[in-house]
């Protein structure tokens, strides 16, 4: 099983690392290029990587040796601060702080629809449905097939929500705002009688900025990164009581992003000390470090599961 792994960083790079071995494989350099990577994202039969490069999204061929992206994705004018491929790889969604979602036909390169908002996105499990964001407090559920938005939740006032992360079997919504709160929704079927999001809990993450929410591919686990350099893992129980199991201390300045092994058993990191790192989940602690960028790291993305 091939292990896809890659860090962007604002040295304007792009690395591939060995998982194991913590070396680097390749690296995209850019050169002469000007725009920092904010996000990264893996197709999911392990073919293309998409980077989000200040206002535009590169696509690469992952088993290319070639710094030259296969196509530009170019409609944004602001950074462009989220990207998820949609299951079959067929299309992928992008948000951007030019306060547009976008959704690209990648057999076309054309943009298929617009929406407005965003801090983050992702693609409900359902594949018919988008959940984003954004700098106003209020995170919304965009359904594809009807082109509008078809419920909102504003959980605490105007404080921006930096990132949003969906249960991969639909079950639940965790949302996390700049103040380093996090907010939980059951989500119900849209037949039954309750609520589509209902609440069920929230509760103080971190004391300072919170830049990333992630669920497990399980859904037994919360990772939380901030500010505060560090992570926290938080177990979460049958009735959605989140607990912290653990606090991933290593990394020296801001943690930005994270992203779960496909068995959950492990966590790769990316921080302003320009390094990125992987944890082993049932320890807590670092078991591998890695070591190239000359600048912050503030994007990974890790595919170790079935192409």
């Amino acid at each position: 099983m091939s292990v896809i792994l890659v860090t962007g960083s604002y040295d304007h790079e792009i690395r591939f690392w060995e998982a194991w071995s913590g070396i680097c494989s390749r690296t995209i350099a850019r050169s002469g290029e000007s725009g920092q990577v904010n996000r990264l994202a893996i197709s999911p039969d392990k073919r293309l990587l998409a980077a989000a490069i200040h206002k535009k999204v590169y696509i690469y061929e992952i088993t290319s040796t070639s710094s030259t992206p296969l196509t530009c994705l170019d409609a944004h004018t602001n950074n462009v601060t989220s990207v998820s491929f949609h299951s079959e790889g067929k299309w992928l969604v992008t948000g951007s702080e030019d306060g547009t979602i976008r959704i690209w036909d990648l057999r076309s390169t054309q943009v298929h629809r617009t929406y407005d908002n965003v801090n983050d996105v992702c693609v409900h499990p359902n594949q018919g449905e988008l959940i984003s964001c954004d700098q106003a407090g209020c995170i919304k559920q965009w359904d594809l097939s009807e082109n509008l938005c078809s419920h909102e939740l504003t959980p605490a006032g105007d404080v921006p929500i930096r990132s949003v992360s969906l249960a991969s079997d639909g079950s639940c919504l965790v949302a996390g705002n700049n103040k380093g709160k996090c907010y939980v929704w059951k989500i119900n079927e849209e037949k039954s009688d309750l609520p589509r999001y209902q609440a069920v809990t929230k509760f103080s993450a971190h004391k300072k900025y919170l830049t990333r929410v992630l669920l497990s591919p399980d859904v037994k686990y919360l990772a939380t990164c901030s500010a505060d350099t560090t992570v926290k893992i938080w177990s979460i129980s049958q009735n959605y009581e989140f607990r912290q199991e653990k606090v991933l201390q290593g990394h020296q300045r801001w943690v930005w992003d994270c992203a779960f092994s496909a068995d959950s058993a492990y966590l790769v990191t990316a921080s302003s000390d320009h390094t990125a790192r992987l944890w082993e989940m049932a320890s807590g602690e670092t078991v591998r470090q890695y070591n190239g960028h000359h600048k912050a790291a503030v994007c990974c993305a890790l595919h170790d599961g079935a192409g």
